[in-house]
């Protein structure tokens, strides 16, 4: 037997709120299978399990906190140790309010939330625990038909006292996100009736649930950006890269395409740059336990702002191995996930280093702080046109400023500038990106 554990989803989380499982005891899963739903400051994230066997014993309860490190589930596999499942064993029971409530968000494709087996976690239930009794009631089958949704969604929803099933979501595989519910109507009382007070359903009970706050978000990056400067020592580089001939072999490869088709120039920067950090493998990694760990693929963090307010950075997976329109699909899909709030939980723990860009904002230079235990983050700002000297005197060309930060614990300036210019160097050849 070994113990799933709550995974940490970044430097700046703490604990999480079970939302929902996804698997039963008795089922079969596979490395990097989901099997639950974590609610975040960040949102709703995908868990993935670590390890292939199968499912013994669930130690949580939707709607438990759960600290990172503590118990999740027992499983049946090759890594048990008997230290591991006796700790489980020992952990405290979760409260009465844990062990009855049913999923807050079991989606109507997968099964419904199972009983769970003398359950025990290492936190405590989140907010208002049920008062204890002698015996817990049977928890409720979860009603089918349950709607897919962001949090975002939901507690929009619940404010205006919407229906999330009457809404035609427009996210990813059909879930409803904020803009959906926005455009929805709350129910009109009869004229001259007292307005009623607003039903509780399935979609508005449940387990306490974070749901999105972007101040609760802010919180969370200004912690991890205050590690960041407090721990790492910084170092900045810039560097402008002369666009034209990527912008003009861009242009030509687009002109035939259709809109959907369509590959943007935040592509070429971000192969140019996995490919550069394959041959600087020390801007790629995370500095744990006074050491630096090279990371083993080149995953890069791609900054997203989310509706709203707040920002993450999720990892797009093997960047230097995939081709221009497979990561410009793989940028779009991500993009409508955080925006519709469904990220998994290695789209968040993979990244070894983070690649932001403000173009589209129309901003010449970004320096980022590094997001530990990353060690570096390059920035792009706006390609655009600018007096730059070139065999021809001075001209007007597309340009664009690369930026570096990076820590002093593991590269030094001179190795940062190389790394800069071998990023120019691969943009001066697109076609072989």
């Amino acid at each position: 037997m070994s113990i799933f554990k709550m995974p940490s989803l970044g430097a700046d989380m703490d604990d999480g709120v079970l939302v929902e499982w996804d698997v039963k005891p008795g089922d079969r899963v596979s490395r990097g299978d989901i099997v639950a739903v974590v609610e975040t400051q960040k949102g709703a994230i995908e868990i993935e399990i670590f390890e292939s066997g199968t499912i013994t014993r669930l130690l949580a309860a939707p709607g438990d906190t759960i600290a990172v490190g503590a118990p999740l589930a027992e499983l049946d596999g090759p890594a048990a140790t008997a230290g591991e499942t006796e700790a489980a064993k020992a952990a405290p029971a979760p409260s009465a309010k844990a062990a009855a409530e049913p999923a807050a968000e079991t989606l109507p494709e997968r099964p419904a939330a199972p009983t769970i087996e003398t359950p025990a976690v290492a936190a405590t239930a989140r907010e208002k625990t049920a008062p204890a009794v002698e015996a817990a009631p049977a928890a409720k089958a979860a009603p089918a038909g349950r709607v897919r949704a962001s949090p975002a969604a939901r507690q929009l929803a619940a404010e205006r006292g919407i229906d999330l099933a009457g809404i035609q979501g427009t996210g990813p595989d059909g879930a409803v996100v904020r803009d959906d519910v926005a455009g929805g109507k709350a129910p009109q009382p009869a004229p001259g009736a007292r307005p009623a007070a607003p039903t509780k359903t399935a979609e508005t009970t449940g387990p306490a649930r974070r749901g999105f706050d972007v101040d609760e978000m802010r919180k969370a990056i200004a912690a991890a950006m205050s590690r960041s400067k407090r721990e790492i020592p910084h170092y900045y580089l810039s560097h402008t890269i002369d666009m034209r001939v990527a912008s003009g072999w861009l242009d030509e490869l687009n002109a035939q395409r259709p809109p959907e088709e369509r590959v943007l120039i935040g592509m070429l920067l971000l192969k140019a740059s996995a490919l550069a950090l394959t041959r600087f493998p020390e801007f790629n990694g995370r500095y744990e336990n006074e050491a630096f760990a090279p990371a083993p693929a080149v995953h890069i963090g791609m900054a997203v702002a989310m509706r709203g307010g707040g920002l993450v950075a999720p990892a797009l997976h093997d960047v230097d191995r995939l081709s221009l329109e497979e990561l410009m699909a793989k940028a779009r899909d991500l993009v409508a996930r955080v925006r519709s709030g469904r990220l998994r939980s290695s789209e968040f723990t993979d990244a070894g280093i983070t690649v932001t860009s403000l173009g589209e904002r129309g901003v010449d230079t970004v320096f980022g702080v590094i997001y530990p235990p990353q060690v570096a983050i390059v920035g792009f700002g706006t390609v655009a046109m600018r007096a730059l000297a070139t065999e021809n005197g001075v001209d007007a060309v597309p340009t664009v400023c690369a930026t570096l930060a990076a820590d002093h614990r593991v590269s030094d300036g001179r190795r940062g500038a190389l790394f800069l210019r071998e990023i120019d160097k691969l943009l001066q050849v697109p076609e072989a990106l």
